[in-house]
């Protein structure tokens, strides 16, 4: 699962990422995190600023290829972003400060 809302043009983007007990011991636990992290890197050169990135490794993850969760995140972030610049073209939602949040489930 991946979210994400829009920050200041010129603020760094920031990743952070969420595995849980579900996911597995501490050693698919670190696994999968040391994935995500790098998947996150190469998407930071893409998305150097203004954007804050939440990805939440579900429990499929730890069963799941480089390339498998590669592709899942690279998808999941697209649409998110995608979703994310509709909503900044429409007008930020009446009630928030300038940032939005759409979340798109992957493995």
């Amino acid at each position: 699962m991946l979210y994400a809302a829009a920050l200041a043009a010129d603020e760094p983007s920031r990743i952070g990422f969420i595995v849980s007990k579900s996911v597995g011991n501490a050693v698919v636990r670190n696994l999968v995190k040391r994935r995500l992290r790098e998947a996150g890197a190469v998407s930071l050169r893409e998305h150097g600023t203004g954007f804050a990135i939440v990805v939440r490794a579900l429990p499929a993850s730890a069963s799941a290829s480089w390339d498998q969760l590669l592709s899942d995140y690279n998808a999941a972030l697209e649409s998110t972003l995608n979703r994310l610049a509709g909503r900044a073209l429409k007008g930020a939602p009446s009630g928030s400060a300038g940032t939005t949040q759409e979340g798109t489930p992957r493995a």
